[in-house]
């Protein structure tokens, strides 16, 4: 275990050591186009599959891209760690995040998420903010954008109790196209509330697509059951694959709450 916390400290400092480096190399992106800077961000998502493979001995696996359609998608994605808001955005042409308001307050970070589209959210606002959200996800999507949304709004350790929010039926209602349903155990290799980087084989499929035009309460308990049942899978496998390789799953001591989403 002391190995892999030298490995997990040596990442961290890496890790933001290329970040740093790559917001200022995207600087001048501010007078592109959004392409140039969501490049950049694909620099980085790569830079750190990398170091996570050479450091901590971490392999990242995407499986099912070919069930990932073209054009105007609403993706409804389970959340456990950080990696996902920064991995999944390279697989689509338009990736649009939703987020929290104070995001966007974030010296330059904020100006980037600015520039490239993504919608902020004021979660004290309640009704106001969710109409207001919907209309702008909408608009974005028959722009011809993919909305990237985590259901359940925060962060779930794995194994904790699905919470998934009937705002999101409302979105995928409203906008009128499909869903991507993803998948993931990326909580048991990256874990929230830790500088802690554990080895193995991190999982992220895409399912199948749910059609557009599904009865809200049909549609959230369909997504529900597809992105948690696939999860449960995958979450099972890499904690036999852990106890392998370090003789426990350090996830069984983080179940059982969420935090915050980033």
């Amino acid at each position: 275990m002391f190995l892999i916390f030298l490995r997990s400290l040596l990442f961290n400092v890496l890790f933001y050591a290329v970040l740093v480096c790559l917001a200022i190399v995207a600087l001048p992106t501010f007078a592109l186009p959004p392409r140039a800077m969501l490049t950049v961000a694909q620099w980085w998502a790569k830079a750190t599959l990398f170091l996570m493979r050479v450091v901590c001995n971490i392999k990242v696996e995407f499986r099912g891209l070919e069930k990932i359609p073209q054009g105007p998608l609403v993706i409804a994605a389970k959340h456990q760690s950080f990696l996902e808001t920064f991995v999944l955005p390279g697989f689509f042409n338009r990736p649009i995040f939703i987020l929290k308001r104070q995001l966007m307050q974030i010296p330059v970070f904020g100006q980037f998420l600015v520039k490239t589209g993504m919608i902020a959210i004021d979660r004290k606002a309640g009704v106001k903010a969710l109409l207001d959200m919907t209309r702008r996800a909408r608009e974005a999507v028959r722009a011809g954008g993919q909305l990237v949304i985590f259901p359940e709004g925060t962060r779930r350790a794995p194994g904790a109790p699905p919470d998934y929010k009937t705002g999101f039926a409302q979105i995928y209602s409203s906008c009128g196209v499909q869903c991507l349903p993803i998948a993931l155990n990326s909580g048991l290799f990256w874990p929230r509330r830790t500088f802690m980087r554990y080895p193995g084989t991190l999982v992220v499929e895409f399912l199948d697509p749910l059609p557009a035009g599904l009865p809200k309460d049909e549609f959230l308990l369909r997504v529900q059951t597809a992105i948690e049942d696939a999860t449960g899978r995958l979450v099972e496998a890499g904690r036999r694959q852990q106890e392998q390789l370090i003789g426990a799953s350090p996830s069984h001591m983080s179940a059982g709450g969420g935090d915050r989403a980033v």
